[in-house]
């Protein structure tokens, strides 16, 4: 009982930790600089969409906090080529939090074609959009969670090379029964028993870079808070190796039942292909739903939390006595949402891997003509 009661304790203290950090963080929204105008000083309003779309959004700095008129953050590499004056390389820091250019380079202005992205002014005084490689916040974050996983996957291969007769310890036997259960609930039972070995190792590294990257996408202190599985292009690529996967290992009765699918009446194939049409765009439907349900599903998770966080100030820019009493209500509906996502971080990183292990397994299976089907029956 001492026990569990110490572990509360320290949960307790991390979630305190934690909503400390954030309140500081979105604070500085509500407390930007006043400006002199006219010899009065105003204050600019508090925009919660702003401030969302900051946060869920990549940016060329890694964002910690902002208090008052100080923001802390990291500045990344910014590697951007011009075909006027050839590649460039330089710290994001230099753009001042994107109010000064450098080098002739600039953050596009909020509300422009190319807001928040590096442009530069083009002969004819156009925006001209280099060729940007630059190390963002999301691609940051990718390269973190990859070394992550070599730590953690290389330290346990070392383990078991010492010998599989010994009993899992440490990371080692939190780990091994989710890869069981992938194996065998997962990937084998989508599969089939003499294949599926040939397709573990892709879901299985599906499983636990999707599971990684959100977790690390509800911790709002380094190196978490950055949305990278609510990216749309990260969903894309996974969805895009998924349907990989699907075309190449496709059998010829997969491609044949796409063409002609078997017990269809013959006038939904002629004169017009109806049902070849529709089982064409099925194939392509596929990841396009493992791309949108990923990338949705996160996205919105952080966007209900920072909209319950804003709540805070909207109804204190009202009256400070509102503003104290809804942050109550928010904190509490914050942590809520909190361990909701911790939930549908392992339920999306799940629900991808099965797809795709079920998908997988549509494009091995091979299928008896129908003739040989009404054979069997008879």
């Amino acid at each position: 009982m001492a026990h569990k009661n110490s572990e509360m304790l320290k949960v307790f203290r991390i979630s305190t930790l934690i909503l400390f950090w954030l309140t500081v963080s979105i604070s500085g929204y509500s407390n930007n600089s006043p400006s002199e105008k006219q010899g009065e000083s105003t204050v600019e309003k508090f925009n919660a969409s702003k401030l969302i779309m900051e946060h869920i959004a990549d940016s060329y700095e890694w964002h910690i906090a902002t208090i008052g008129n100080f923001h802390l953050s990291l500045p990344l590499p910014v590697l951007v080529y011009s075909q006027q004056s050839g590649f460039h390389c330089f710290s994001s820091s230099k753009f001042h939090h994107g109010q000064e250019s450098y080098q002739g380079f600039q953050i596009g202005a909020e509300g422009s074609k190319y807001a928040g992205k590096i442009i530069e002014t083009g002969k004819d005084g156009s925006e001209v959009r280099p060729i940007d490689i630059s190390i963002t916040k999301n691609v940051a974050s990718l390269f973190t969670s990859i070394v992550i996983l070599l730590v953690i996957f290389l330290s346990i291969a070392k383990r078991y090379k010492e010998g599989f007769d010994r009993a899992p310890k440490g990371l080692q036997s939190w780990i091994e029964p989710i890869v069981l259960f992938i194996r065998d609930d997962v990937v084998k039972a989508s599969i089939g028993e003499e294949k599926y070995l040939r397709y573990l190792p892709y879901l299985l590294t599906v499983f636990f870079f999707i599971l990684l990257n959100n977790l690390m996408g509800l911790v709002p202190i380094l190196p978490g808070g950055a949305n990278l599985t609510g990216n749309i292009a990260v969903t894309m690529i996974l969805a895009l190796f998924t349907f990989a996967t699907i075309s190449f290992s496709g059998t010829k009765d997969y491609y044949m039942h796409i063409v002609n699918a078997p017990g269809i009446p013959w006038w939904l194939k002629l004169p017009v292909p109806l049902m070849p049409i529709v089982e064409i765009m099925g194939v392509f439907t596929k990841p396009f739903v493992l791309m949108v349900r990923l990338f949705a599903n996160i996205t919105a998770g952080h966007i209900i939390a920072l909209g319950f966080y804003s709540l805070i100030f909207i109804f204190g820019e009202k009256s400070v006595y509102a503003g104290y009493g809804v942050s109550v209500v928010s904190i509490l509906f914050t942590i809520f949402m909190g361990l909701l996502e911790l939930l549908v971080a392992f339920i999306q990183a799940y629900v991808f891997t099965l797809l795709s292990a079920l998908y997988i397994g549509m494009a091995l299976e091979r299928h008896e003509s129908h003739e040989g089907h009404l054979e069997n029956s008879h």
